[in-house]
């Protein structure tokens, strides 16, 4: 407050603190349209390949940028899965591959087959189960680096920590 204003009645702060705590829950369940949208290039997304300790585990597909570090027995270092994250591995999901040629954005050529299988994966085990913590540059920009304006966030389910047990 500045030092010449009068110093608002107690009741009326109380009332300011009251409404604002009733405010405050609505704030929690915003849509997440509303959340901040991360950014991530490449190079970024590598750090987060569950080499670091301590690190979260990231791993991207259809440049959604997913928290998969709560599956780090499938996903972190040494771990069977490990070589999908750090990067956008879109089309080694959507075969099933872990060759490393496969661990890409790029879905050019896949089967009508492989991208039911990408949208099943992505919708059923992806959102349903990680956290989404941002999107790769290639889903936020055009190629030549303005914004996409056509970039939706994905709506994601409420999580509860209990089905991960």
């Amino acid at each position: 407050a500045m030092a010449g204003a009068s110093a608002p009645l107690p009741g009326l702060l109380l009332l300011l603190l009251l409404s604002a705590a009733s405010a405050e829950p609505q704030l929690r369940f915003r849509p997440p349209a509303e959340a901040p949208v991360r950014l991530f290039t490449e190079p970024e997304l590598a750090r987060y390949d569950g080499h670091q300790e301590g690190q979260p585990i990231y791993l991207a597909v259809k440049g959604v940028v997913f928290d998969v570090t709560s599956g780090k027995e499938f996903y972190g270092k040494g771990a069977p899965y490990n070589a999908l994250v750090g990067k956008d591995s879109t089309r080694g999901v959507a075969k099933m591959s872990l060759d490393p040629a496969d661990l890409t954005h790029d879905t050019t050529g896949l089967t009508e087959e492989e991208l039911k299988s990408l949208d099943d994966i992505f919708n059923n085990v992806y959102k349903a189960k990680y956290p989404i913590v941002g999107y790769t540059s290639r889903r936020i920009l055009n190629e030549d680096g303005s914004p996409n304006l056509d970039f939706k966030p994905e709506d994601q389910p409420h999580f509860s920590i209990k089905d991960e047990f």
